[in-house]
């Protein structure tokens, strides 16, 4: 979510000054960086993207950028190797730049900026993305599997993993989540969960099913006294360690399935929609901003559920 001028006080030297031309591009990105999220992710993501770009540019003047040098800095991601992983880039890496780019430009071209009167970055397509992590879910026999393992390394990791799998959320959400953030319905018959640090900075209400509160519950009076008091977070790791100790009960369980935090997030859905919940009942419960990412999904249950092929196979058997 971008920021309009005028509503952030970050926006301070921006206002000082007569016009964004005023400002070095240094200055204009900074303010940029500062209004574009309160994620301190997608401040960083956005930074390195930005900063890729310009030294791909070798730093030309950002009013100077056009849809070429776009679209020239798309192709060369598209072939170079990445530093980090010694691979090509991915395609889901490569528009995740680009998102970042359109960001930086749709915001230097607003009326209340007056940077640039054409966005350079208007009709850049993103390569196409494979869609696999609809298939990154599992079974009910393997969730009690990794629970049982989770269970076995403490009271903590197992709560940890359930709030993952049951309320469906993103491992950055689990980390900043606080228990001043549950709260109980106007007839406190069921506890609620208001996560405050979504994706786009988007807030939603999460039911928590009994059986987890009372685990929540559990870890609660296990823990000291001082940490567990209301402001102080659940879950008082980084997200880093959380994806460790999943990975490690992964590993000590001996599931084949790469199993990640991520990947609990996808059963929470799938599980969702073949137990009989609707597309928006799951798209409001994951924070999803379109339809589309949820109705991904979709396809993975209809696998699961009886086929055509099933009822010959039934109407023959008799005569097998």
């Amino acid at each position: 979510m971008i920021t309009i001028p005028g509503q952030d006080p970050h926006l301070s030297l921006l206002m000082k000054r007569r016009n964004a031309e005023e400002l070095t591009d240094e200055q204009l990105i900074s303010i940029f960086l500062e209004t574009c999220s309160s994620s301190r992710f997608t401040h960083r993501n956005y930074k390195k993207a930005i900063e890729m770009f310009r030294a791909y540019t070798s730093y030309a003047p950002l009013r100077d950028v056009t849809w070429r040098e776009i679209e020239a800095f798309k192709l060369r991601l598209m072939k170079e190797i990445n530093a980090e992983t010694g691979r090509p880039y991915e395609p889901a890496t490569v528009a995740g730049i680009l998102s970042a780019l359109r960001s930086l430009f749709r915001w230097c071209c607003h009326p209340q900026i007056g940077m640039m009167k054409d966005n350079p970055t208007a009709n850049t397509k993103n390569p196409k993305v494979q869609i696999t992590s609809a298939q990154h879910y599992l079974t009910k026999r393997e969730l009690s599997i990794l629970f049982r393992q989770l269970k076995k390394q403490g009271i903590r990791n197992y709560a940890l993993g359930l709030s993952l799998a049951m309320l469906g959320l993103r491992v950055s959400e689990l980390v900043a989540m606080k228990w001043e953030d549950f709260h109980t319905d106007p007839l406190e018959s069921s506890v609620w969960l208001t996560v405050k640090k979504g994706k786009g900075d988007k807030i939603r209400e999460i039911k928590v099913p009994s059986v987890l509160w009372d685990i929540l519950g559990q870890y609660r009076s296990s823990c000291p006294k001082d940490i567990m008091e209301e402001g102080h977070r659940v879950f008082p790791i980084s997200a880093r360690w959380v994806e460790k100790i999943i990975g490690n009960a992964r590993d000590a369980s001996e599931l084949t399935k790469k199993v990640t935090p991520h990947w609990l997030r996808h059963t929470n859905a799938t599980l969702a929609l073949l137990s009989g919940a609707s597309l928006q009942q799951v798209q409001e419960m994951l924070g999803h901003s379109h339809m589309n990412t949820t109705q991904r999904y979709l396809h993975t249950v209809n696998q699961l559920k009886k086929t055509a092929s099933d009822y010959v196979g039934e109407h023959l058997k008799d005569i097998l």
